[in-house]
């Protein structure tokens, strides 16, 4: 067959260990042979981020601003351990966090549901969407080591030469750390935005969750920010549609997401999605059962896999062991993206062949065919268990059926 060719570069940010390895597979197996890639390609892995003093991850990013598309591999996020590992030069920041802030937005996650596979949580009969604020937050801080005793105080300066304010943080008596965060209206609410409008787009209730009651002035404001929008805006759709818009507190979110039969939209600030995200994948089956995308307010997407590097796989692959890695989510990040393009470039050809690719993927593990993780927890009997490549290689031999 001939194959679907592309109108405009998408961007490519290549990752690291395990995911950096199946990233390739995926290319060669399950988009290459089918579609004529128009990619503009950015090598994140940590070794490059180093040897550009992270440029590469800035660059990255822009050109996603450019082009309005990227789908974007696992990257390491360096700790003490990967400073002596790598040997490198400092202790990078995240490169999602750096991405998320040049391009804001929300990251919408959501479980990819397969027979077979059944959510820890018996009484959840429909996926859990997270929306995570991507700007801020810890993910933007400046922190400091307090060697000794002192004052440290927040400072406002007025840009217009008016009189600075400012509160003591803490008056220590001896060592400790602190920590200086912000968030930006703008961004509150584009992400409040985002929420209602994709809440009205699915059909699903929307809850939103901070800790106003701790948090008087922080995460009050995005409460406010989130009440004032749907009164103005959005009560009057809500109703018409038939949904809902619900306010908790987190820890009051938390309980009523365990006792909910699931099927709704959970809209949390950067670090509350950032971890609420890794428990519903893992309580829908897997951590790499989730699909992940970056909708930023000035019309940029950006797929990726919501689960780390794999380590632990990438260790064994280097000693020359058989892993049996779950490529599900890379796979979705990668028809995620190539679907947009073909909206965004009228070519429905390219939304075509991302919907079978996606298709071939789930129908691949219904027949019984899967990596290790999910024969652990299926319920279909006698399930075949495949390896990395292999894996990859069944769903290339059905997607194949499917363009046929």
């Amino acid at each position: 067959m001939a194959k679907i060719q592309m109108k405009t570069p998408l961007v490519e940010m290549d990752g690291d260990e395990m995911t950096r390895i199946m990233w390739k597979m995926i290319k060669d197996d399950l988009i290459l042979p089918f579609v004529d890639l128009k990619s503009e390609y950015y090598d994140l892995g940590l070794e490059n981020r180093d040897a550009t003093d992270d440029q590469v991850t800035i660059d990255s990013a822009n050109a996603t601003k450019k082009y309005g598309v990227a789908v974007k591999c696992a990257t390491i996020t360096p700790n003490a351990a990967r400073m002596t590992e790598y040997n490198l030069k400092k202790m990078w920041k995240s490169p999602n966090g750096t991405i998320r802030a040049i391009l804001d937005g929300t990251v919408f996650r959501a479980p990819i549901v397969v027979k077979g596979i059944e959510p820890y949580v018996k009484n959840w009969k429909a996926p859990i969407t997270i929306a995570r604020h991507a700007y801020g937050d810890v993910y933007r801080d400046v922190e400091m080591y307090v060697p000794g005793p002192g004052k440290v105080d927040l400072v406002y300066t007025p840009a217009d030469g008016g009189e600075p304010q400012s509160v003591t943080v803490h008056d220590f008596k001896g060592a400790g750390v602190v920590e200086g965060m912000h968030n930006l209206d703008d961004s509150i609410t584009g992400f409040a935005r985002a929420c209602f409008n994709y809440a009205l787009e699915t059909k699903q209730d929307l809850w939103f969750a901070t800790k106003d009651t701790i948090s008087k002035t922080y995460d009050h404001r995005f409460k406010d920010i989130f009440a004032d929008m749907y009164e103005a805006d959005y009560k009057e759709k809500f109703e018409a549609a038939g949904i809902e818009y619900f306010y908790t507190l987190i820890d009051d979110a938390v309980a009523r997401v365990m006792r909910s039969e699931g099927g709704f939209i959970w809209a949390c600030k950067n670090y509350d999605g950032d971890v609420m995200s890794d428990m519903i994948s893992t309580a829908f089956g897997s951590l790499a059962m989730m699909t992940s995308v970056l909708v930023s307010p000035h019309g940029y997407y950006e797929y990726e896999a919501a689960h780390g590097t794999v380590q632990r796989h990438y260790y064994k692959h280097l000693k020359g062991e058989t892993t049996s890695t779950n490529s599900v989510a890379t796979i979705f990040a990668w028809s995620g993206a190539l679907r947009k393009r073909g909206e965004l470039d009228d070519l429905p050809e390219l939304v075509d062949f991302a919907n079978k690719l996606e298709k071939a993927t789930i129908d691949t593990i219904e027949s019984g065919k899967m990596t290790g993780d999910l024969v652990l927890i299926t319920t279909l009997p006698d399930p075949v268990k495949l390896d990395t490549e292999g894996f990859i290689l069944a769903i290339a031999d059905e997607l194949k059926k499917q363009l046929a």
